[in-house]
């Protein structure tokens, strides 16, 4: 697999985008990549990073690139807050995607969730105002908890929202339905 990543990687990440100074939307724990997809073909005025932590995951969708893909998407093994952090400036990304994210349902872990007052500045910085953060969830704790701390941020608005038609079904969203999880997705947008 780590082959596989090496050899496709450097033709499907970031740094292959043929002009970098098209809008740009990050996808963090993209998973197989399955909403990045779709919303790369949804949005073809926009470029799309998929990026994940989890090599085969990131394997899997790199392979699919390599049969064909929608020439806005691009992919890469990373971690999304370190390319907030280190990688992008303010108003660099035109939106973000968080789907189905790792809820980290133990009390202890909620400091590990994406979504939490430090990374919502973070990303409040780096998205260009206007910006949309789509988040999806099968966990009803997470999303009350994503809810909460989006409507108490200042730069975000938006609340609950229909599923996007761009959206497929994910992977994660099956086994949450499988289990009989009920889909919550949301929509805001940088003020």
């Amino acid at each position: 697999m780590r082959r596989v990543l090496a050899e496709l990687e450097p033709h499907h990440g970031l740094d292959a985008r043929p002009d970098p100074t098209r809008p740009l939307v990050l996808e963090v724990g993209c998973g197989h990549g399955e909403a990045a997809w779709g919303f790369a073909e949804a949005h073809p005025a926009l470029d799309v990073l998929a990026v994940d932590v989890h090599v085969p995951g990131i394997v899997e969708l790199l392979d699919q690139m390599e049969v064909g893909k929608p020439p806005n998407l691009f992919a890469e093994r990373a971690d999304g807050l370190d390319l907030l952090d280190h990688v992008f400036g303010p108003h660099s990304l035109a939106g973000l995607i968080l789907a189905f994210p790792d809820p980290w349902p133990k009390a202890k872990h909620h400091k590990r969730r994406f979504v939490r007052p430090d990374v919502l500045d973070l990303l409040a910085d780096r998205l260009v105002p206007g910006s949309p953060v789509y988040v999806a969830t099968d966990h009803a704790d997470y999303a009350e908890w994503a809810v909460e701390h989006l409507d108490e941020h200042p730069e975000f608005i938006g609340g609950v929202s229909a599923r996007p038609a761009w959206r497929p079904i994910t992977r994660y969203e099956r086994t949450g339905l499988d289990a009989g999880h009920d889909i919550v997705d949301l929509a805001y947008h940088r003020r």
